[in-house]
């Protein structure tokens, strides 16, 4: 735990607590919400291919799961650690205007 405390530069143990727990509802959320999403637009394996079905699916859920992470870090406390790691990860993804 002292690594992870380090390297997410937290303090102590109930952080490290939230921040899985926001991790692990945020995942399950964007991948429950997922698809009645894209059943109103009227995406499903038989309008579109299986493959273009997919890749919309993921494209959708990776967007929502930035948004609800950082909304369920502010909701469990945790904010400040998730709008760090939001904007570590644009950088990452090329995004490096959106991150300042």
């Amino acid at each position: 735990m002292k690594k992870l405390k380090e390297r997410w530069g937290i303090e102590s143990n109930l952080q490290i607590i939230l921040i899985l727990m926001v991790f692990a509802i945020t995942g399950s959320t964007a991948s429950y919400i997922g698809k009645p999403i894209l059943s109103y637009f009227n995406i499903t394996p038989e309008t579109f291919t299986t493959v273009g079905y997919w890749i919309v699916r993921i494209i959708i859920l990776f967007i929502m799961y930035q948004f609800l992470l950082v909304f369920f870090g502010w909701a469990l406390g945790q904010f400040k650690f998730f709008w760090q790691f939001e904007k570590k990860m644009l950088v990452r993804l090329g995004f490096k205007r959106f991150a300042d």
